[in-house]
């Protein structure tokens, strides 16, 4: 299957195109800060699913998930600074952090079951 028909793929996708919605609202001298960093990370989640897709070996895929779960984590804590800082309404950021959930709970699944094909 290719992972451009990954569910996982596609809400890291929609979590990509929500931080990218969001960081208009940073303040300008954030751009090479914050701004940067955020959508670094959140772009970070699919290019890593799909790249790790495409390995051949369980161990490499099972590598490349959990470098997507990693930036997934580094998002949600940039995120929760955003939130912090005033920067992004939490009442403006339930629906990403729902889709942030979500495809942590499915990295999660599929690293396991990499793992054990290994």
């Amino acid at each position: 299957m290719h992972y451009r028909k990954l569910i996982v793929w596609d809400k890291a996708m929609e979590t990509a195109r929500e931080i990218y919605r969001l960081v208009p609202r940073l303040p300008k001298e954030e751009t090479y800060g914050m701004r940067s960093q955020i959508t670094r990370s959140v772009v970070s989640i699919p290019a890593n699913i799909a790249e790790g897709w495409t390995r051949e070996s369980s161990k490499d895929k099972a590598h490349f998930l959990a470098i997507a779960q990693g930036s997934l984590a580094e998002t949600e804590t940039l995120l929760t600074l955003c939130e912090d800082l005033g920067w992004f309404p939490v009442s403006e950021t339930a629906t990403l952090r729902n889709l942030l959930d979500e495809v942590s709970r499915m990295l999660t699944v599929l690293r396991r079951k990499a793992r054990h094909k290994g």
